[in-house]
């Protein structure tokens, strides 16, 4: 099984929080050309969206496209492209989600090469508004390849903390802690794995958390299965998609999950 980083990073788009410096994490297991195919289902099992996750190289350059068709219509894209050298850095982040699925619409791009956060949105005459800000972006930020990090992740089991800008205000700089939780199970082929399951928690503090609850951003913990070995694998998440919403389970094909 090759390396596979189908993570939705945007799903901690909705939330507000004044953002320290994350730790950076070095580069172990460098990445390929891949294409990988999920099923998304609700918390009652029903399958709401099919799933296609790629990855192109070029260089020291990994450009990942991550994109959910639900059955309602609605669409969740994400297109990233990041520098893997001694460490990761992001070079362009664009997350579009819309439809039905989703209450809030976004359209969100972060270009670290210039520091500038791009949101777009319809207004009511139905004409496309974009709003630009300049925003002194750290280097180790993980909009969109959070995933990446997970398979890359230090075996000491200690927690570490990551960098991701919301699309919120013009964009909020947030950190996510990310906990590594009990070793699982799963089968894929008739053969039975193991998988490191990590725990991806947005922090928010003070008065932002308490508004992120009043206005029902509050988002929950978002569970994170990584198939163990020398080519590690994301082979399930399970977590709100945006930050709110309904709690979704999106599997790697072929996979199934002790209950």
């Amino acid at each position: 099984m090759r390396s596979s980083n189908p993570l939705v990073a945007g799903v901690f788009a909705i939330t507000v929080c004044i953002a320290a410096q994350a730790e950076p994490i070095a580069v172990k297991h460098i990445q390929g050309p891949m294409r990988r195919l999920m099923v998304a289902r609700s918390e009652a099992g029903k399958v709401i969206a099919n799933v296609e996750f790629s990855q192109a190289v070029k260089g020291d350059e990994v450009t990942m496209r991550l994109t959910y068709k639900f059955i309602d219509g609605s669409i969740d894209d994400e297109t990233t492209t990041y520098k893997e050298q001694n460490t990761f850095r992001l070079v362009r982040n664009h997350h579009i989600q819309k439809g039905p699925f989703f209450t809030r619409p976004i359209d969100f791009t972060v270009d670290a090469t210039t520091n500038i956060a791009t949101s777009r949105s319809e207004g009511r005459n139905g004409k496309v508004q974009v709003e630009s800000h300049k925003i002194d972006l750290p280097d180790d930020l993980a909009n969109g390849f959070v995933g990446t990090l997970l398979l890359n992740a230090p075996q000491d089991r200690m927690p570490f903390r990551a960098g991701i800008l919301a699309p919120v205000m013009g964009g909020r700089l947030i950190q996510i802690l990310i906990s590594q939780e009990d070793d699982r199970t799963f089968d894929i082929s008739g053969h039975t794995l193991k998988a490191t399951v990590f725990r991806i928690h947005p922090e928010l503090g003070g008065i932002v958390g308490v508004i992120a609850r009043l206005i029902g951003l509050q988002p929950r913990d978002l569970m994170v299965w990584v198939a163990e070995g020398e080519e590690p694998a994301i082979v399930r998440v399970v977590g709100q998609l945006g930050g709110y919403g309904p709690v979704v389970s999106s599997e790697l094909v072929g996979t199934n999950f002790e209950k």
